[in-house]
């Protein structure tokens, strides 16, 4: 690969800050130069008037009047339900999986379905601009074979592990495996997949995750032999990934099951080792920096502060909890307990694939909490959510999410003309006298308009990416 100069309208969050800090670290470039040298990482991100002497004989790619943002993260997203979108149970959670989500994911059993699934999961997610997520993965090894060769083939970054379950209702009887092949699934997927694609954990692409569908899809057996595997491979950069507080409608909500199938004070201790009854130590935690748990709803306040504690990530899904009826994740709570709080489609329970729209989610949710905890999210802080945060809740900020020099060179061209509906907003909308104030209605414009037809680009390490 040779250096590139990419022309066009950027915006990023620079540096490492907090959520709350996110305005602050907003940069726009309205006539920007992002340079990715030979190697795919960012060499300049800048006035195209400055490009630095050793560029300028580089070649160009003029995007503008185009927009450069960081690739969107999606920190949670289920591969086996690529085609159970907008699936109708006739009930919120529970109700929904046993009803739509197990048959459906019950299909990847038939290995050309699954390589179908594969291709079209890889190719939504390209159209999305989604350049790195973490999957959650098919309880079938051909299928999640399928997925890491064909996401190694377009050259995108994942971190995925087969869906683990050991018990459960009878339609899901096709995803449920023994004690011992649970345990031992999962450590051939390791030792297959992970970091496989160059043999170094801080390079690659393609990792690993543990990945127990949730506490009631398991077995205390499960969780004591999932902490003692998850024990011998953490420092080898493996990963963690489940569903936390996710619906508790009074009565039947996965909540108080959860924590009456248990004998637990609160469902984060069924990860931390503490499902014994009365929360007593029966195994190993499996939280930590690279543990990534979903929704996080009704989240307690002692399991915030043990998320934070730990380094354990919020991957936040406000389409999904929209569409099961799950309730708001109280955004300001969550935040101030410190927990890194990423965007997830959750798509199977969410019905968009596109990060934006669940950015858009999560302002109109937001505002509309109740009295004092309604807020009115800073358009920085929807961006960072959306890219930076994903990135720092995978543990990878130090190799992509912004556009800081050295970092490798994710990023998305959009092209509102593509659009004619984004187009006209981003052309005629107000915008303030006050230079701040019009910056963040124009990246407010950009994000809540964009659809998948203004996504032009896509690239990984500096590499455009194919959507075929």
């Amino acid at each position: 690969m040779v250096s590139q100069v990419h022309l066009g309208h950027i915006f990023h969050i620079a540096g490492s800050p907090a959520t709350g800090d996110a305005a602050d670290a907003l940069v726009e470039v309205p006539d920007g130069a992002l340079i990715i040298d030979a190697g795919g990482r960012v060499a300049y991100c800048g006035a195209g008037s400055d490009i630095p002497a050793a560029y300028r004989d580089e070649e160009v790619f003029d995007h503008r009047p185009g927009f450069l943002l960081p690739g969107f993260v999606d920190t949670h997203i289920h591969f086996p339900q690529t085609f159970a979108g907008d699936a109708y149970g006739g009930g919120q959670l529970l109700e929904w999986l046993e009803l739509c989500i197990y048959p459906a994911e019950s299909r990847y059993a038939e290995p050309e379905f699954a390589r179908l699934a594969a291709t079209e999961f890889c190719a939504r997610r390209i159209a999305a601009g989604t350049t790195a997520a973490m999957v959650f993965g098919s309880a079938f090894p051909h299928a999640q074979d399928a997925l890491f060769t064909e996401t190694r083939r377009r050259g995108l970054r994942m971190v995925s592990g087969r869906g683990i379950q050991t018990t459960g209702e009878p339609s899901a009887t096709p995803l449920i495996t023994s004690e011992d092949d649970a345990i031992r699934l999962t450590s051939e997927e390791i030792d297959k997949w992970h970091a496989t694609d160059t043999g170094d954990v801080d390079t690659a692409l393609l990792h690993v995750a543990i990945v127990p569908r949730f506490s009631l899809a398991v077995t205390r057996r499960t969780l004591k032999n999932l902490g003692d595997l998850y024990d011998s491979v953490r420092d080898r950069g493996v990963y963690f990934h489940s569903h936390l507080n996710e619906n508790n409608r009074p009565g039947t909500g996965e909540v108080d099951a959860t924590k009456q199938a248990y004998g637990v004070a609160t469902y984060l201790d069924t990860y931390d080792g503490k499902f014994l009854p009365g929360s007593a130590v029966g195994g190993k935690s499996l939280l930590g920096r690279r543990s990534i748990l979903a929704h996080c709803v009704h989240c307690q306040d002692a399991e915030l502060r043990r998320m934070a504690e730990t380094g354990t990530s919020v991957a936040h899904c406000p389409v999904s909890q929209q569409f099961l009826g799950s309730g708001t994740m109280p955004w300001q709570r969550t935040l101030a307990s410190g927990v890194t709080v990423a965007a997830g489609t959750d798509y199977g329970g969410g019905d968009e694939w596109l990060i934006p729209q669940v950015l858009s989610a999560a302002f109109k949710v937001h505002i509309s909490e109740p009295g004092e905890h309604g807020v009115s999210m800073h358009p920085a802080e929807m961006l960072f959510t959306g890219t930076l945060a994903g990135a720092r809740a995978l543990d990878m900020e130090n190799r992509f999410g912004n556009f800081d020099v050295g970092k490798e060179a994710d990023f998305l061209v959009v092209e509102p003309a593509r659009d004619p509906a984004l187009n006209g907003t981003l052309a005629h909308g107000i915008r303030s006298e006050d230079p701040a104030l019009a910056r963040a209605q124009t990246l407010f414009a950009l994000l809540m308009g964009i659809r998948e037809s203004a996504i032009a680009e896509v690239y990984v390490q500096g590499r455009r990416i194919d959507v075929s």
